[in-house]
């Protein structure tokens, strides 16, 4: 392995996705990062997700420039090479204005269940993703029922009504989504029940209980999907539980077992769930879940987005959430907003952050700090790679893969404010590299 070429890219704040040399260590020093021989979860892949406002962005670019993005992201031979995407089920709160598939009141039928609003934005940018990545895989979850499946009736706040009819419906509800898109051409891989169970948001939001989830996947979606043959997974997720601080200050909440743990350890329910989606406040349960049910994938469903200044700062917080979130058992991890305007500011106000931001005056796009964490990881770890076991004083800031082709992958980042040593133990070789000030680095090691 001391003879092989050996592929580092190294990202700072001043500086992005620098090629860097590196050297064998030519003295016996200490290895401070070692790469085992244990193997763990599968990878299944990494991606984005949909939504109006994006799309919106996106279309400010010139054709050249517009293609580029598109390509950067979802091409198997681009930057990113996304193969695992998320949409919205109705209207996320990125979505110009809120919306169902049905708002005719009293429609148990769904009869007039209808996907004409999502062919003016999703369904356009989806198709454009597909043509580059045909192979791309797709989930949805709403972030709201219908209204008048609602208490309130409105998409903001609110439970659903727990009523055996509603609950009938909203399960057909499910079901007529996934036939709508498959009769556009567009398969949906994976269903998610609800956008962030415990968000009782001024944006399209539903409050679920675990109890409620338990009860809605085994007695009623479940068994709608099998009744219409549909071989879409149901997922248990979002779930963005434990509550967050202020609430634990109200009651007591582990998230664990009070959603994954009530609807797992039902069998009738669980013999319905291919894998749960943790978002937020989940990467506090995800461990817990994982021990606990190690046969289920797992997957990181949304990216925590900031507020809009796409920082240095923030982007260093992002890339311990995919070291965490990987270390703990993701089969994938999902980017929120792929693209958005300057500042991306939701239509109900609130301003997050995005990979790409493209300015409406000048028509061009600008790639922010996160664009580069995901690169990190999504450009060679690749779908069918294994994390690999670390061991050393740096295994707290690194993930490591190991691809189908033998190709191992180092992802590691540096921290501090000054230069770190790190030397890399793989196989008998070890491998010594000076990472950058508070930089992201990826290490490709030849199988």
């Amino acid at each position: 392995m001391t003879n092989q070429t050996i592929q580092w890219f190294s990202t700072s704040k001043a500086k992005a996705w620098h090629s860097q040399s590196h050297h064998p260590s030519e003295t016996q020093e200490h290895a401070n990062l070692t790469i085992t021989g244990e193997s763990y979860q599968l990878v299944e892949g990494f991606g984005g997700c949909f939504n109006e406002l994006g799309y919106i962005a996106l279309n400010h670019l010139e054709n050249d420039e517009r293609e580029q993005v598109l390509h950067s992201l979802f091409h198997p031979e681009g930057e990113h090479k996304f193969t695992i995407c998320r949409l919205p089920i109705g209207a996320s709160d990125y979505a110009l204005e809120w919306y169902s598939h049905n708002e005719t009141d009293g429609d148990l039928e769904m009869k007039h269940f209808s996907i004409e609003r999502d062919q003016q934005y999703l369904i356009p940018f989806i198709r454009e993703a597909l043509q580059l990545n045909p192979d791309l895989k797709l989930f949805a979850s709403p972030w709201s029922p219908p209204t008048w499946m609602k208490s309130p009736k409105a998409y903001n706040y609110g439970t659903l009504r727990w009523e055996k009819d509603i609950l009938k419906a909203y399960a057909l509800y499910f079901v007529k989504f996934v036939q709508a898109y498959r009769e556009a051409g567009i398969t949906i891989h994976q269903v998610h029940v609800q956008n962030e169970v415990i968000a009782d948001q001024k944006f399209p939001s539903c409050v679920w209980t675990g109890e409620q989830l338990r009860e809605f996947i085994r007695d009623y979606l479940g068994p709608a999907f099998e009744e219409h043959g549909l071989d879409t997974e149901i997922w248990l997720g979002t779930i963005n539980a434990p509550d967050p601080w202020e609430e634990l200050m109200k009651k007591t909440s582990t998230g664990f077992d009070e959603y994954a743990h009530t609807v797992l350890s039902d069998p009738e329910a669980y013999k319905y769930i291919k894998g749960v989606g943790y978002q937020w406040a989940g990467k506090n349960a995800i461990q817990r879940t994982v021990a606990s049910y190690p046969e289920l994938r797992y997957m990181q469903t949304e990216n925590e987005c900031g507020n809009g200044e796409n920082s240095w700062d923030y982007a260093k917080y992002v890339y311990n959430l995919y070291q965490h979130y990987f270390t703990n058992g993701v089969n994938a991890y999902i980017y929120w907003n792929m693209v958005l305007e300057p500042k991306g500011k939701s239509t109900w106000g609130w301003e997050q952050n995005s990979m790409i931001t493209v300015d409406p005056a000048d028509r061009k796009r600008t790639l922010n700090p996160e664009y580069y964490v995901m690169k990190h990881f999504s450009h060679f770890v690749l779908p069918g790679a294994r994390r690999i076991g670390l061991h050393g004083s740096w295994t707290g800031n690194a993930v490591a893969f190991r691809n189908a082709d033998g190709q191992t992958v180092v992802v590691i980042a540096n921290p501090f404010h000054e230069s770190r040593v790190l030397n890399l133990s793989a196989g008998e070789a070890t491998h010594h590299f000076e990472l950058e000030p508070e930089s992201f680095n990826t290490i490709v090691i030849p199988s």
